[in-house]
């Protein structure tokens, strides 16, 4: 349950020093960055305070005597205090306390006085996130008053909309012993189990051709705690070749909703050291092993606590003149007569523009598999979606332009229509993105798409509903999540009840988890 502290709930006191001559001007600037506060860290970034001291003057320097905070603060902020230094993003690590600080009947004192130098004082207001925080938490702390030898100072909030959002750090760098997890996809089970999915990229942060497995975690409550790792494919040192060239990664997960059955597809590359799978002859027309990339395929019928040895689909699915074919690293769905759909994407020659996105469609639970023909050129990982129509629209990241690629299905694949949207409205830095149909009121669908929002850099992770069926993706129904720098990738799933819960590529952790309530994204809440 959140409390709300006043602004003279919690005042950092520091010693008043005696009268200044000619003290020089002070102005202060607070800034809550909009990042994930992840549970169970200790030094949470909460707010940065920079205290700006222009002038020189002609006697001491002006000191810093008390801070005025208040604001949104759930019970779960444990030892909230002040450290100095730090850029935008964060304090500097480790951080420096202010020290001498006790906490007394809800003032934080100090012992002695805090000298202010001239020009910029950074400041962070941190905290330790309990692991007792409600992951639907809003985290909103500001600083309402600077008392300095000075006089008071008015704080200008650079941040009025910021309500920071609990997040789960899912995978860490270096967590059970692997370098980098990457290319995080989640997914729900009938159950209610979540299921994510990501690469374990051992030695570094390369794509295929590298050490790479397949890792998933599992969760049965929301993604408030998740199981130890599972690693679900590891091709080993097949054909008498190291791990190193014989990497299997880039995940694709599709539920059953019928059977229950759980599908992870992945892409294994075999004896192609130093290549890339999207590059010249990382992979290559044909099916041979060791010649191009093979479509691979576990599966699960026990909610994804075991899964199946592997299985290669690649004679299956592949046409053999083109150069590579995998499974796109998003989640399927399944319709309401029961057919499978999965997106796809593939090189149809070597070019580097030769790309191509669709999807592939079961009617028999996944015995066999339909391909549909090319639903966008020049584009690659994609995520395809039900329309209130019954239509799939197909969402691609594209190799042309900073703009999504969208097309639009309503026979399964055969045939393909450009959407109104493709490559003009949805900006992305070239980078996956996540695209979630939900039913709605009235039998209408309600979308959901969510990826790096901008056409510079992988930052500002953000979520964006649609009402009717992506023609639109108003700007009050938008909430970031991130807008520090990370890999990117994100993936969208339904948790029970209204909300959606995502994992994405970070700028605090490999892959973040959060949950977010549908309500908002009615335009209601930052």
């Amino acid at each position: 349950m959140i409390r709300r502290a006043l602004a003279a709930a919690l005042v950092l006191s520091l010693a008043i020093p005696a009268a200044v001559q000619a003290a020089p001007r002070v102005v202060a600037t607070a800034r809550r960055p909009a990042v994930p506060l992840l549970v169970g860290e200790p030094e949470a970034p909460l707010c940065r305070l920079v205290v700006r001291v222009e002038g020189d003057g002609d006697g001491e320097p002006p000191r810093l005597e008390s801070l005025a905070v208040g604001g949104a603060l759930p019970q779960a902020l444990r030892d909230i205090r002040l450290v100095r230094g730090g850029g935008e993003a964060g304090p500097t690590a480790p951080a420096e306390p202010v020290a001498g600080a006790r906490i007394e009947a809800g003032r934080m004192h100090l012992d002695g006085g805090l000298a202010l130098d001239p020009g910029d004082n950074v400041f962070w207001v941190v905290a330790a996130i309990g692991d007792d925080v409600d992951l639907l938490d809003r985290v909103a702390l500001t600083i309402d008053g600077v008392a300095t030898s000075a006089g008071p100072v008015a704080v200008e909030d650079a941040s009025p909309v910021v309500r920071q959002r609990i997040g789960v750090a899912l995978r860490r760098h270096g967590q059970d012993g692997v370098h980098t997890t990457r290319i995080p996809v989640l997914a729900a089970t009938p159950t209610g189990t979540l299921l994510a999915a990501y690469d374990l990229r051992h030695r570094g942060t390369r794509d295929l051709q590298e050490d790479i497995d397949v890792g998933l975690s599992r969760s049965t409550d929301g993604g408030r705690t998740w199981e130890p790792l599972r690693t679900i494919i590891d091709m080993g040192e097949a054909g008498g070749l190291p791990q190193a060239q014989n990497g299997c990664g880039d995940p694709g997960i599709l539920v059953d909703d019928v059977t229950g059955r759980i599908w992870v597809f992945a892409l294994w590359v075999h004896g192609k050291p130093g290549k890339h799978q999207w590059n010249d002859d990382g992979s290559e027309p044909g099916w041979e092993i060791g010649k191009t990339a093979q479509f691979m395929a576990v599966h699960s019928d026990d909610d994804g606590r075991t899964w199946s040895a592997p299985e290669n689909l690649t004679r299956s699915l592949k046409e053999e003149a083109w150069w590579l074919f995998a499974p796109a690293p998003q989640a399927g769905f399944t319709r309401a007569d029961g057919t499978l759909v999965m997106p796809v994407q593939g090189r149809f020659a070597g070019g580097r523009l030769d790309s191509f996105a669709t999807i592939m469609t079961s009617s028999d639970r996944g015995a066999t598999w339909r391909l549909g023909a090319f639903g966008y050129r020049g584009g690659n990982e994609c995520q395809a979606a039900e329309l209130s129509d019954g239509s799939i629209m197909l969402n691609v990241r594209s190799d042309l332009q900073r703009y999504r690629g969208v097309a639009v299905t309503a026979d399964l694949g055969s045939t393909w229509a450009s959407h109104p949207t493709s490559d003009r409205v949805l900006e992305e830095p070239n980078c996956n993105g996540s695209l979630l149909s939900l039913p709605a009121a009235g039998g209408r669908r309600l979308l959901l798409f969510a990826n790096p929002l901008s056409q510079k850099e992988r930052s500002h992770q953000s979520i964006r509903a649609s009402d009717d069926d992506g023609a639109t993706w108003p700007e009050d129904r938008r909430i970031l999540l991130d807008e520090g720098r990370g890999r990117g990738y994100p993936s969208l799933a339904r948790v029970a009840g209204d909300r959606v819960g995502i994992v994405y590529e970070g700028s605090r952790a490999d892959v973040v988890f959060q949950v977010v309530p549908l309500a908002d994204l009615a335009g209601e809440a930052p």
